[in-house]
C-alpha cells in the first residue's frame, strides 16, 4: 500500500471511494423469488430456505425460551459485559425521546405535536453459529425505549446458534426469538407466516441477501435504511498516533472484504508511518487474509491532503458510517463536517467503542447515506402527529387566508368548511367559548 496525494486520484479511483453501494444488485432477483416464495408459503418456505442456505433443519421457530436459557447459563464476565453495554445503550437513547407538547401560537391557535410508538416491529440479529450480540442491543433497545410492546427478533438458525448473541437478545428485551435469517427472515417478518405475525418495521443489518430483501419489500413494510459492507474514514494530522490510526483502518477492514477503510491526512510522514503500521501488523490478526483484500480494494487507501481544509472536503464529501477524527483541533474540524453516520473524536476514542458500550448505536448509514440520514434512532420507532384546536375568533382570523389560497386552487369546497362555521356562529359566543370543555386530555403547554 501506498500513500496516495487526494489531488491525483483518478476517476475511477474517484468512484471507488465515493460511490460505494450494498452490492445488491447481483442478487436482488434470486432474493425475490425467496421473498415471493415466503410471502405465500410461509412457514413452509422459510424451513426450506433454512435447509438450503444454512443446512438446518428447523423444528419450531420460535426460540424465546432458548435465549432466556442462554442468558442464565454463559459465563459470568461475558453476562456482566452483555448487561453494561445493554445499560449504557440504554442510557444514551433514553436521552432521545421527545416530549409531546401543545402551545398557543396566537389568541385562538392552539397547536401541538404528540408521539406514539408503532405497535410491533421486527429487529434482524445477524448470527447463527457466529456471535453479534452487539446487534441485539442495538436494534431491540432503542425499539423498548421508544415504547414498543412487541419486538419481534429474527436470528440465522445453526445447530447451536451463539449463546451470546442468544444472551444479547434477551437482555435487551425482545418479545419473540425466532431461529430464522436471510433473505427469508426479512419476507417472514414483513408478511408474516403460521409462526411469525407480520411486523410494521424492520431494523437490522445484515449481509446483501438481508439488504436486498429490505429493498423488495419497502412500501409493504417500513425498513430503516438499506446499509452496505462497514466503512470507516480517520482524519489525522501531525499528532496522530499512526498505531492508533492503523488499529482503527485494521478493526474495520476484519469485517469484510468489502469493507472501506480510509485515512486522509495533511501529514505525509504521518501518512506513511500509518501505512508501515497497517503493513507491520495485518499478520498479527486472525482475519488477516479478509483485513488485507479489504485495503487492497480501490475503495481503502491511506491518502495525503494539501491541507486539512482538503481532508475535510473530502469527509464531507465521502459522508462516512464511521468518522473518526484525531487531530489537535478535532472539534474545530467537527464543526466544519455535517455529513458522518456516528463521529468518534480524539486518540481515546476508538471505533470499536461505539460498536460495543459506549451507548451510541451502531447501526449506521453507508454509501454516503449520512448525507441524507442518521443511525438508528428511539425517533425511527415512533410515529408524530400533529394537534390543532381553533377558537372560532381563531378561524376567523385564518378565514381569509384560507379562502384565498383553497379558490386559488380551485377547491371550493375546502373554502365553504370554513365560512360554513363562521355563518352558524352564536352572536353570544365569546372569546373563551373553549373554556368550559373538559380538557382532561390536553397536554400541558410548552
Amino acid at each position: 500500500m501506498n500513500v496516495q496525494p487526494v489531488a491525483d486520484l483518478t476517476p475511477e479511483r474517484r468512484r471507488a471511494l465515493f460511490e460505494r453501494d450494498a452490492g445488491i444488485d447481483t442478487v436482488r432477483s434470486d432474493v425475490r423469488g425467496i421473498v415471493e416464495r415466503v410471502r405465500e408459503e410461509g412457514d413452509v418456505a422459510v424451513r426450506e430456505f433454512s435447509q438450503e442456505f444454512d443446512g438446518v433443519d428447523v423444528g419450531n421457530l420460535e426460540i424465546t425460551d432458548e435465549a432466556e436459557r442462554a442468558y442464565e447459563a454463559i459465563d459470568g464476565d461475558l453476562r456482566e459485559a452483555i448487561d453494561t453495554a445493554a445499560a449504557n445503550v440504554r442510557e444514551f437513547h433514553e436521552r432521545q425521546r421527545p416530549e409531546d407538547w401543545r402551545a398557543a401560537f396566537d389568541e385562538g391557535r392552539e397547536l401541538g405535536r404528540r408521539f406514539r410508538p408503532l405497535d410491533r416491529v421486527g429487529v434482524y440479529v445477524p448470527g447463527g453459529a457466529a456471535a453479534y450480540p452487539s446487534s441485539a442491543l442495538m436494534g431491540v433497545i432503542p425499539a423498548k425505549v421508544a415504547g414498543v410492546e412487541d419486538v419481534r427478533v429474527a436470528t440465522p438458525p445453526a445447530k447451536e446458534i451463539n449463546p451470546a448473541t442468544l444472551a444479547a437478545i434477551h437482555a435487551a428485551g425482545a418479545d419473540e426469538v425466532y431461529s430464522v435469517g436471510g433473505a427469508q427472515a426479512i419476507a417472514a417478518l414483513a408478511y408474516g407466516t403460521e409462526s411469525i405475525p407480520p411486523v410494521r418495521k424492520v431494523v437490522g443489518p445484515g449481509n446483501r441477501w438481508v439488504t436486498a430483501a429490505k429493498a423488495e419489500v419497502r412500501g409493504d413494510c417500513e425498513i430503516d435504511f438499506l446499509a452496505g459492507p462497514s466503512e470507516v474514514l480517520v482524519l489525522a494530522d501531525g499528532t496522530a498516533s499512526p498505531e492508533f490510526v492503523a488499529s482503527d483502518l485494521l478493526a474495520q477492514a476484519e469485517h469484510d472484504p468489502n469493507a472501506s477503510a480510509v485515512a486522509v491526512s495533511d501529514d505525509r510522514e504521518t501518512a506513511e508511518a500509518i501505512v508501515s503500521e497497517l503493513e507491520r501488523r495485518v499478520g498479527e490478526r486472525e482475519r488477516a487474509e479478509t483485513i488485507r483484500e479489504a485495503l487492497a480494494s480501490d475503495a481503502s487507501g491511506v491518502l495525503l491532503a494539501r491541507s486539512m481544509s482538503e481532508a475535510i472536503l473530502f469527509a464531507e464529501e465521502y459522508a462516512a458510517e464511521h468518522l473518526s477524527i484525531q487531530a489537535d483541533d478535532d472539534e474545530t474540524i467537527l464543526e466544519r463536517i455535517s455529513s458522518a453516520g456516528s463521529v468518534f473524536l480524539g486518540p481515546h476514542t476508538p471505533v470499536a467503542a461505539g460498536d460495543y458500550a459506549s451507548g451510541t448505536n451502531h447501526v449506521l448509514p453507508t454509501n454516503g447515506l449520512a448525507k441524507v440520514t442518521g443511525g438508528l434512532s428511539v425517533e425511527q420507532f415512533l410515529r408524530a402527529t400533529t394537534v390543532q384546536r381553533l377558537s372560532s375568533e381563531g378561524l376567523d382570523d385564518l378565514a381569509d387566508t384560507v379562502d384565498t389560497l383553497s379558490r386559488a386552487e380551485g377547491l371550493e369546497a375546502h373554502a365553504e368548511s370554513v365560512t360554513v362555521r363562521l355563518r352558524e356562529r352564536p352572536e353570544h359566543e365569546s372569546e373563551g367559548e373553549s373554556e368550559g370543555r373538559d380538557d382532561r386530555e390536553r397536554l400541558p403547554e410548552d
